[in-house]
């Protein structure tokens, strides 16, 4: 076993799960490797920001809030920021054309699983249902992809 490539490939899937499976296959891991290494990194990042998005969250509106303070006691003028943008009603039509599970499957594919996370645990926190749908769209998404590399590359 190269324990270096499955590592690397570990830590590919913790930050740009999409890319990882195609990396491994041109590495020479086997498909079963492959898939297992492409899985556990993915589970591990979206366990990681999936229950450290509240924090995240909290941190982000605490900045915002300290800028525009820092704003009031410097006198300068306030921006004020647009609160429904076209990309704002574009997320918004896209979350209700595909719901949560949608939602849940295809954010930490096409995005990186850490953004993807905190995304459906913003959108979805509350709902128990939703890490589950996360890991289950992990596993299924790494094994097509895994699928895919190797039918590509092999």
């Amino acid at each position: 076993m190269n324990w270096g490539a499955i590592i690397g490939i570990f830590f590919s899937a913790f930050i740009k799960f999409m890319i990882a499976p195609f990396i491994s296959a041109n590495l020479g891991l086997d498909f079963y490797t492959t898939w297992i290494s492409v899985f556990s990194g993915g589970l591990v990042s979206a366990v990681v920001f999936y229950f450290a998005s509240e924090f995240f969250m909290i941190r982000n509106h605490n900045k915002k809030i300290k800028k525009n303070k820092d704003a009031i006691q410097s006198g300068k003028p306030l921006k004020l920021k647009k609160s429904f943008t076209e990309v704002n009603k574009y997320l918004v039509k896209f979350k209700h054309s595909i719901g949560q599970k949608g939602i849940c499957i295809l954010a930490p594919l096409f995005l990186s699983v850490p953004i993807g996370s905190i995304v459906c645990a913003k959108f979805y926190g509350q709902s128990k249902k939703t890490f589950p749908i996360i890991v289950f769209g992990l596993a299924m998404n790494s094994f097509i992809l895994s699928i895919l590399a190797f039918t590509i590359f092999k």
